[in-house]
This record gives structure tokens, C-alpha cells and sequence, in this order.
């Protein structure tokens, strides 16, 4: 249903509860609870209608962030060049309605790598959207719930290495996806994520 075919449903809806409010009001007391229950319905209507319009809007703007950026296993990534400290780049993915990219499995963080050496460079490291602020060595993401999966750099590194130093993840292009930890403070690009249906 279109934005516009909903909004004429909302202003047609509006219009009757205006005529029946009217009616109401010239009537005598016995029709007023009937005309009462048929206005509260009106108004059930309209919000609901109103509901819909909001929920359209918010999946009009996913489908423009997405044609931005790219399509993920029921996600959107929209990368971000700009460098910015880890706190910095989070604000940011949370104003846009999203939050800092967190892959939840190998293939999702393969494809994040990948869209992340397309679109922002080969030889760069974006935020993830993990830290261990709150207690080292308890690896979080943004909602505050253990982190699954992890892609450490384990072979010549040994990450994460930097203790309470290094308090927020990175995901490095040069190291092939493979994770580090680094101070919250650098500034590096990011991608936000969001959620689609």
C-alpha cells in the first residue's frame, strides 16, 4: 500500500470522525453511546493507519540506506570512511538508526571484510562494534551481551593483547578479517549496521 493511498485513508478517516462528531452532538443521549463506541473505533482506526505510515517511512529509509551501502544475511552495511575515535563512530551509527558492525558468524565477517576492502580500501581497519570496557577481557558488543563468535588474530599476535589499554575491537583488511584490539581513542573508519526484514 502506498504512502500516499494511506494518508488519503487517514484524511477520508478524519473527515468522518469530524461528521460524527457533529452528529453527536445534536443527538440525544441514547444514540451518544453507540455514536461514542463508533468514534473510539474510528480512532483505533486512524492509529493503526498512523502506525503503518511510521513503520513505511522507517522501511523506505532502510531500502535508501542499503542501495547506499550493501545487503548482508538480514543486514545492511553502510561504510564510513571518515576516521574517528571508537565513541565518535558509535554515536554516529546509532543517530543513523543503526549501530557499529558486529558480525555474528565466519561468513558474515568474510563478507563485511570484503565489503569493507571494496568500499573503503584494502589496507584499512574499521571499528567493530565490540569492546571490553566494562571488565577486561569480557569481550560485549553495543548491547552490552557476550560476544559468540570471535575472529582473533591468534597466529603471530595472540589477540586480543593490549589489556585495559585496548578496550575496543577493530576488524583489519591487511590481516585478511582477522580481529585486534586497540585503543578506544584511535580513530579509525567504521560501518554501521542495520537490521532489516
Amino acid at each position: 500500500m502506498g504512502v500516499r493511498t494511506v494518508l488519503l485513508m487517514f484524511c477520508l478517516l478524519l473527515l468522518t470522525q469530524y461528521t460524527l462528531q457533529q452528529t453527536t452532538s445534536k443527538k440525544r443521549n441514547g444514540k451518544k453511546d453507540s455514536n461514542n463506541s463508533a468514534i473510539e473505533e474510528l480512532k483505533k482506526q486512524i492509529n493503526d493507519i498512523v502506525q503503518e505510515v511510521n513503520l513505511l517511512k522507517e522501511q523506505q529509509a532502510l531500502q535508501t540506506v542499503c542501495l547506499r551501502g550493501t545487503k548482508v544475511l538480514g543486514k545492511c552495511f553502510l561504510a564510513d570512511p571518515v576516521k574517528k575515535n571508537f565513541h565518535t563512530a558509535s554515536d554516529d551509527c546509532i543517530a543513523k538508526g543503526g549501530s557499529l558492525s558486529t558480525p555474528l558468524t565466519g561468513d558474515e565477517n568474510d563478507q563485511l571484510y570484503n565489503y569493507v576492502r571494496q568500499s573503503i580500501g584494502p589496507e584499512e581497519h574499521i571499528w567493530l562494534g565490540v569492546n571490553d570496557m566494562v571488565t577486561d577481557g569480557h569481550w560485549v558488543d553495543q548491547s552490552g551481551s557476550s560476544v559468540r563468535f570471535k575472529n582473533w588474530e591468534t597466529e603471530i599476535t595472540l589477540q586480543p593483547d593490549g589489556g585495559r589499554s585496548q578496550n575496543c575491537a577493530i576488524l583489519s583488511t591487511t590481516a585478511n578479517g582477522k580481529w585486534f584490539d586497540e585503543s578506544c581513542r584511535a580513530e579509525k573508519a567504521s560501518v554501521c549496521e542495520f537490521n532489516i526484514v
